[in-house]
């Protein structure tokens, strides 16, 4: 089992920024995708980005596309996710969780979810 922890979020005006970082522990990081989910109130889950866990590949959701930016540190165990542009539709807690990119789409696994983080950004 893997334990993920998300940090960084906030409240922040539209049009700034904000780093969020999860970090792992209890399995080998290094043999995962790294994904972001977000959930907004009332809204199911919705991805945001994946990273390949040796290439680096990275992946977006349409709606965050050339806004944010997912990177990993495979030494520290640690994947972000630089947020510019933040829009109030950006409004969500942000969720970190191993898994594969294929297919198309991003495949959670080992049901391993963090608490989140949560991030506000007022108009």
């Amino acid at each position: 089992q893997v334990q993920l922890v998300e940090s960084g979020g906030g409240l922040v005006q539209a049009g700034g920024s904000l780093r969020l970082s999860c970090t792992a522990s209890g399995r080998t990081f290094n043999s995962y995708d790294m994904g972001w989910y977000r959930q907004a109130p009332g809204k199911e889950h919705e991805f945001v980005a994946a990273i390949n866990w040796s290439r680096g590949n990275t992946f977006y959701g349409d709606s965050v596309k050339g806004r944010f930016t997912i990177s990993r540190d495979n030494a520290k165990n640690t994947v972000y996710l630089q947020m510019n542009s933040l829009k109030p539709e950006d409004t969500a807690i942000y969720y970190c969780t191993p898994g594969s990119y294929y297919s198309g789409s991003y495949h959670p696994a080992l049901g391993s979810w963090g608490q989140g983080t949560q991030v506000t950004v007022s108009s």
